[in-house]
């Protein structure tokens, strides 16, 4: 179950910039499941949860980088939203370990495999952290696109631009049955990567052009 603030206060506010989304049937309701979407913009985040909110009543929680814990407003909007921390530069297998228990316990793990926004509002080259969290914990990947959100609020920007919607784009499931196993093997999960990520490019009118 979601929570009041996240299921309606917020997508009543953002009604004016949320548009299509598509392909919610794709998210799994009773089992742990990883969501991969491609990352635009900060406001990613509020398109992603008020689908789900709204749609499923579910939530996900999401990686965040240790630095958005560390002023007390963001500190407690991601506690709020039980967002998981990252510790980058120890490797992530902290925040890797507390991922794989929700997802054992059929929870949604939200990723950007990217790792941080674009800054052109193309994708960037992913990292294999989302290859090595599905193929750890079992799950399959569902990958996500969402549109407009680059020309709505970019990086550096703090107003957004009025007038354009925001669509999400759902696809079906990827399960990397036969990789499982190999989530310290290197040439596995920049296969598994690519994959999701080309299907992510492909729900978001984008092209993936990295190998």
């Amino acid at each position: 179950m979601v929570y009041p603030i996240a299921k309606i206060v917020i997508p009543a506010m953002l009604k004016p910039l949320l548009g299509k989304c598509t392909g919610i049937e794709n998210i799994p309701l009773d089992e742990g499941a990883v969501l991969a979407a491609n990352h635009a913009s900060y406001l990613d985040h509020f398109v992603i949860g008020c689908n789900l909110a709204t749609k499923i009543n579910k939530n996900a929680h999401f990686l965040a980088k240790k630095e958005h814990f560390e002023s007390f407003l963001q500190r407690t909007w991601h506690n709020y939203l039980q967002a998981i921390p990252i510790d980058r530069q120890s490797g992530g297998k902290e925040a890797l370990k507390k991922a794989i228990q929700h997802l054992h316990k059929g929870n949604l793990i939200m990723v950007y495999p990217e790792g941080t926004r674009t800054l052109t509002g193309k994708m960037n080259r992913a990292k294999t952290g989302i290859a090595r969290l599905a193929l750890a914990a079992k799950v399959p990947v569902i990958p996500m696109g969402i549109t407009n959100t680059f020309k709505i609020l970019p990086k550096g920007k703090r107003i957004p631009k009025f007038g354009l919607k925001a669509d999400l784009n759902i696809g079906k499931p990827l399960y990397f049955n036969q990789y499982y196993g190999r989530e310290n093997d290197k040439k596995a999960l920049r296969l598994v990567t690519n994959k999701v990520m080309k299907e992510i490019a492909d729900l978001c009118n984008q092209k993936y052009e990295f190998d």
